[in-house]
């Protein structure tokens, strides 16, 4: 008997063992989660002994699966054999082109199969994927390709809408990829891009092509660029190295192996001949939780992804019972939804063995209705960030339920600490801000070094998240330090909707507090004071708003302050003091 079934066997009283005699077995030597340390750009990390190198090694694991379905989307289905013979000649195409090793390029599309196969295609180049967000404008599409340097750009139609005006302001970018065109373009930038990989379901009917393996690619290599919103407004690239993404998918696998220990079970064995898991796929693959969370590790286990154009409950819950879902979630709504469908009970839901969740706000509340709903389910929820590659710390099953306001703890190769306004380390349940530390922190922001200096510090990324730390090691966020609302997993910087409104002629005063949402978490709300004898309604500035940032950003109400807007001492507005605008929220 190993140590780990020795231990477990004990059985007993949850927890049925601590943190950290869980993640002592799970690091035993020849153990998939086994730790060593390596110096990575001149610090000292723990790291993943055994991971797989680069995201080529993990690609290459779903060979052995060719046959199974791995991406639907409505009436299409793309097996692991379509996958990889449609990335081979995405590959081979961009290698004509002249993508080199280092290359960013853009892939701006909603979820559709083809966005994989663009991720994959880079990945085999050594080009640094970029994806970005397909609910930015126009002007913000252009700005992330040039600030990015994208020479190629693969798009589907609307986004092509969206962009092509802007084209001409990218002098980096030299061809265009364009799925799912109604009409020729005469641009001769772009072209369709089904001439290249054909239609999703005939992937697998193309000739065998080989993908690339001669370029030199290593674990700290840059592999993606994701944009997070700055508190300037102008969005930074995290830039993410194969490492990070590897590790984060090694920090997942680790924390469910943790809870099999934790309630007195050994973790079970690998098994390629189980049965095919399931997932539920409506959060974005261009948000590191789609991508790295979900794309990567249904990648390596031989997973199916089951996508939505955009989340729908409505069609959600046929879809769990006819595709046989195992794991659904990405953020509360989702949750939410499910569990409050007036046709909950006409579905065999029965599948589903993982409710999970993060990017927002959530109710204690939700882990008992979940419980109720889905007595097989295991519940668990986490915190992360765009430069965390995702998800940091894991809270799931048992430990979620007895510490629902928590988002969990780290991972074996994971730090975390609590540090105050003088730099100090605070002590067990004091508040300061979250600072972490391991594998899975991005290496900076791309071309941006100072907000890299100021951000990063010797390995340890600065969340701006205030938190405290209980005895136990679990992660409690009490706020955020810098100004912003998460609404439905998307930030919103405060500043970058208060400068939006500052522009309209008539406001003189504005700022942007959240709204409490039972869904989305929050919901930005605007204060405004607007200028003597000028004029303006909340209909006129919503809409402003939205001509100048995308949809999700735009103030679901805007209240008129008829004085200055409170400040204290420092000049600063006093954002509490604004909750009096809207009484039917906030009662006194």
């Amino acid at each position: 008997m190993s140590a780990v079934q020795e231990q477990s066997a004990q059985g007993g009283a949850f927890p049925a063992m601590s943190i950290a005699r869980a993640h002592a077995l799970l690091n035993q030597a020849g153990s998939p989660f086994e730790v060593e340390e390596r110096e990575i750009r001149g610090v000292r990390l723990k790291t993943w002994k055994n991971a797989p190198p680069t995201l080529r090694e993990l690609f290459a694991a779903s060979y052995q699966w060719p046959d199974r379905d791995h991406l639907v989307y409505e009436g299409e289905r793309v097996t692991f054999a379509g996958l990889h013979k449609a990335t081979a000649a995405l590959a081979a195409q961009l290698a004509a082109d002249g993508v080199a090793k280092g290359d960013r390029v853009a892939i701006i599309m909603r979820n559709l199969p083809e966005w994989p196969v663009a991720f994959w295609a880079c990945v085999h180049l050594g080009a640094i994927a970029t994806p970005l967000n397909a609910w930015w404008t126009g002007p913000e599409l252009e700005y992330g390709l040039t600030d990015s340097g994208a020479k190629i750009a693969i798009v589907d139609a609307e986004r092509w809408e969206r962009m092509r005006e802007h084209v001409d302001a990218c002098p980096a970018l030299t061809r265009v990829y364009v799925s799912r065109l109604s009409d020729d373009v005469a641009d001769p930038r772009v072209t369709r891009l089904e001439s290249v990989i054909g239609v999703p379901n005939d992937y697998a009917k193309r000739a065998d092509g080989a993908l690339p393996t001669g370029r030199d690619i290593g674990a700290d290599d840059d592999a993606v660029i994701f944009y997070t919103s700055g508190t300037t407004g102008k969005p930074k690239g995290a830039v993410i190295t194969h490492r990070n993404i590897i590790s984060n998918i090694l920090n997942a696998l680790s924390a469910q192996a943790r809870a099999f220990l934790r309630r007195g079970e050994a973790p079970p064995a690998p098994d390629p001949n189980a049965p095919q898991r399931a997932v539920l796929l409506s959060v974005p693959f261009f948000h590191a939780t789609g991508c790295f969370a979900v794309l990567c590790p249904h990648v390596m286990g031989g997973g199916k992804i089951v996508l939505q154009r955009r989340w729908d409950v409505d069609a959600a819950l046929p879809l769990i019972e006819k595709e046989k879902i195992n794991q659904a979630g990405g953020v509360p709504t989702i949750a939410w939804q499910i569990l409050e469908h007036p046709k909950f009970d006409e579905y065999d839901l029965s599948s589903l063995e993982t409710i999970s969740y993060g990017g927002a706000p959530s109710a204690p509340e939700l882990v008992r209705r979940i419980r109720e709903r889905f007595p097989q389910a295991k519940p668990g929820q986490g915190w992360g960030m765009t430069e965390t590659s995702a998800t940091a710390t894991s809270n799931f099953a048992e430990d979620y339920e007895r510490k629902p306001a928590s988002c969990g703890v780290p991972s074996l190769t994971g730090e975390a600490k609590i540090v105050g306004p003088d730099g100090k380390v605070l002590g067990t349940d004091e508040v300061g801000e979250l600072w972490y530390r391991g594998p899975i922190v991005v290496r900076g922001y791309w071309q941006k070094p100072q907000a890299t200096a100021e951000t990063f510090v010797d390995g340890w990324v600065k969340t701006g998240d205030l938190a405290r730390i209980d005895e136990e090691g679990f992660i409690y966020i009490v706020d955020r330090a810098k100004d912003m609302l998460i609404r439905g997993g998307e930030n919103i910087y405060c500043v970058e909707v208060e400068n939006a409104l500052y522009d309209h002629p008539a406001v003189m005063d504005a700022a942007v507090i959240g709204l409490p949402h039972k869904m989305l978490g929050e919901e930005p709300a605007a204060v405004v004071t607007l200028k003597p004898d000028m004029h303006a309604d909340e209909q006129e500035l919503r809409h402003w708003v939205s001509q100048r940032l995308a949809a999700f950003k735009v103030p679901v109400r805007v209240a008129f302050w008829h004085e200055t807007l409170p400040r204290n001492a420092n000049g600063k507005i006093m954002k509490p003091e604004l909750k009096k605008a809207f009484p039917d929220v906030f009662a006194p």
